[in-house]
C-alpha cells in the first residue's frame, strides 16, 4: 500500500532578511486530517513559514509540497487547497459581513448557490448572523476575526492555516472557533495553527512541532514529546526545555 499523501510537506526551507536567517533548512511533514501545532517563541520563524505556504513569500531554497502539489513550482494550484488566517484579520471594512462573504466566495469561484447557505451557516456558528448587514468597520478586533475566519471557510479548504486564530477572542468565541476547527478536522480537512495559548495546543494538538531559530527542535505526538519525564508534564514545561535548547 502507498503511504498516504501528507497534508504539507517542507524539506531544506530557508527564507533570510537582510542577513538574518528566520528559517534554517526547516524540514517538517504535516498528515492529513489532523489538528497541527507549530510553536517557537516569538522571531523563531513560525510566521514566515507559513507566509512562504502560502504563497505570500518566496523561499530562498527549499521545496512544499501540499497535498502533493509543488508550491513553489505551482503556487495558484497549491493556493487552491488553503485557506490562510493572520493574526491581524483584514477586511473590507465598508462591507457588511454577508457582502464580504460574497465577494471571497466569489473570488474561489464557489456558486452563489452553495455560498450562500455557507455564509449563513458561518455567521450562523460564529455568532454573527444577526450582524450580517451591518458594515465591519465597526466591530470589535474579536467579531473582525470571526468575519475573517468564516472567510478562510467559505471555499471549505482542505488545509486551513491560521496564526494565533484564538487572539482577541471572548471565552464563548473562542470555544466556537475550537469547536468549527474540530469539525474541520473530523470532516477530513487539516488544521495547522500556531499559538502562544499552550493549553490550546495541548488539548487540541494531534501533532506538535516545535522551532527555534528557524529549525524543528521537537516533533510529535504530546505522548511522543513528554516520553521519559514524569508524569503530569504539561506542553509549557516541555517547551520552555525545547525551546531553550
Amino acid at each position: 500500500m502507498h503511504a498516504p499523501i501528507p497534508a504539507l510537506q517542507i524539506r531544506g526551507l530557508m527564507k533570510a532578511f537582510e542577513g538574518f536567517q528566520a528559517v534554517a533548512g526547516l524540514d517538517l511533514v504535516v498528515p492529513a486530517g489532523q489538528i497541527y501545532a507549530l510553536l517557537g517563541p516569538n522571531g523563531a520563524g513560525k510566521t514566515t513559514t507559513l507566509r512562504m505556504v502560502t504563497g505570500l513569500a518566496r523561499p530562498d531554497a527549499g521545496e512544499i509540497s501540499v497535498f502533493g502539489v509543488d508550491a513553489v513550482a505551482d503556487p495558484i494550484a497549491a493556493k487552491q487547497l488553503i485557506a490562510w488566517l493572520p493574526d491581524e484579520p483584514l477586511l473590507y471594512d465598508k462591507l457588511t459581513p454577508l457582502e464580504y462573504l460574497a465577494f471571497i466566495a466569489g473570488l474561489w469561484g464557489v456558486p452563489a448557490a452553495d455560498a450562500e447557505p455557507r455564509a449563513q451557516a458561518l455567521l450562523t456558528r460564529l455568532t454573527l448572523w444577526d450582524k450580517r448587514d451591518i458594515r465591519c468597520e465597526g466591530f470589535s478586533r474579536g467579531m473582525k476575526q470571526k468575519v475573517a475566519l468564516a472567510g478562510a471557510l467559505i471555499h471549505q479548504p482542505r488545509l486551513l492555516i491560521l496564526d494565533e486564530p484564538l487572539t482577541g477572542l471572548d471565552a464563548a468565541a473562542a470555544r466556537s472557533v475550537k469547536d468549527i476547527l474540530l469539525e474541520q478536522v473530523a470532516a477530513g480537512g487539516t488544521v495547522i495553527l500556531t499559538t502562544h495559548i499552550l493549553e490550546v495546543a495541548e488539548r487540541m494538538a494531534q501533532r506538535i512541532g516545535i522551532i527555534r531559530a528557524g529549525r524543528l527542535v521537537a516533533e510529535g505526538s504530546m505522548a511522543e514529546l513528554a516520553a521519559g519525564r514524569d508524569a503530569g508534564t504539561t506542553l509549557e514545561q516541555l517547551f520552555l526545555e525545547f525551546a531553550a535548547q
